[in-house]
């Protein structure tokens, strides 16, 4: 595997630690067909590590593909998506492990994604989750002009294992853009607290904002014990019952969807601080990602709800979704 510079040539060779791992790493991975997971353990590596030296192999041009095995098995898949759910793209990133989560290879999938999705003069409205905001080491950094990232839901009190609203700036970063948070909760105490923050407390103007988008990435939450949105602690184990009974099989954006892709008819709907769902489905471009088993059902309801124009998910839930 040889490197080429952006004008075609031939790169030099180089001979450091880093590029004998990377391209060992797709050796592996694309002529050996080893998994993630047993590349990681032969390098003494972890599989996020694994995922970016892939990653970067392939935008350095260290790999070249030829469709033919399991890898036009993915094409294969990405074109029955496109049909089974009117997508103009689906992507689908190569199945983990057996048993294993999905989400690390997604990420790296959606940030190739984004890399060539933005352009200058764009309102990109952002949803949050662990799944996106590991995407970013996947973008390829360049500077824009005039764009403008929205954050289109509220956060969170207190940040564990990740901080939604870092996914927003950090994303802005990446193409010089501007940030634009829902300083508020994702989930208020009452409807008259919603209504303060956004008529007396400064949201009103992001939420304009958010009226008007170019392009839209959203990543779905489902509704078991441990799910994202349960273990920010917003949602109580009796609420998250009612919700249940009530038909929800997992949230867009705290936007609960029954199994049709309907809203789900619940009083926590009046609580939830975020972008209008009309604004967010008139959007041109809306990116979906998100892939596990517990994802299934949600994933199907959100499909048929947003009618995304981009699918990013992983080979075991794409099969899933085709079934």
């Amino acid at each position: 595997m040889k490197g080429r510079s952006r004008n075609g040539a031939e790169a030099p060779a180089t001979d450091t630690r880093a590029d004998r791992m990377r391209v060992r790493a797709a050796w592996m991975y694309y002529v050996e067909e080893l998994t993630q997971s047993d590349i990681a353990a032969a390098l003494d590596i972890g599989r996020v590590s694994v995922v970016r030296l892939l990653a970067e192999a392939r935008a350095r041009g260290e790999v070249r593909i030829s469709v033919s095995g399991a890898l036009a098995e993915l094409t294969a898949a990405e074109r029955a998506l496109e049909r089974r759910y009117g997508l103009r793209s689906a992507v689908v990133a190569p199945a983990p492990g057996k048993g294993e989560d999905p989400s690390s290879a997604i990420s790296a999938a959606i940030g190739g994604v984004l890399s060539g999705a933005v352009a200058s003069g764009m309102t990109v409205g952002l949803g949050w989750g662990r799944t996106l905001l590991e995407s970013l080491p996947f973008i390829e950094p360049h500077a824009l002009e005039e764009m403008r990232v929205v954050s289109l839901l509220g956060g969170i009190n207190q940040a564990h294992r990740f901080n939604p609203a870092e996914f927003v700036w950090r994303f802005a970063q990446i193409f010089n853009g501007d940030a634009f948070l829902l300083s508020a909760p994702a989930i208020v105490d009452s409807p008259e607290t919603k209504t303060a923050l956004v008529e007396r407390c400064g949201l009103g103007s992001t939420l304009e904002m958010a009226e008007k988008l170019d392009l839209v990435v959203l990543s779905v939450g489902g509704i078991e014990k441990n799910a994202t949105t349960y273990r920010t602690g917003y949602i109580a184990e009796a609420e998250r019952r009612s919700l249940e009974k009530a038909g929800a099989v997992g949230d867009l954006l705290f936007h609960f969807l029954d199994r049709d892709g309907n809203l789900v008819d619940h009083a926590i709907n009046e609580r939830i601080v975020s972008a209008d769902m009309a604004a967010i489905r008139r959007a041109p471009e809306r990116i979906l990602a998100s892939g596990g088993p517990e994802k299934i059902a949600v994933l199907k309801a959100a499909l048929a709800f947003l009618k995304p124009t981009v699918l990013v998910t992983d080979e075991t839930t794409a099969q899933r979704l085709l079934d």
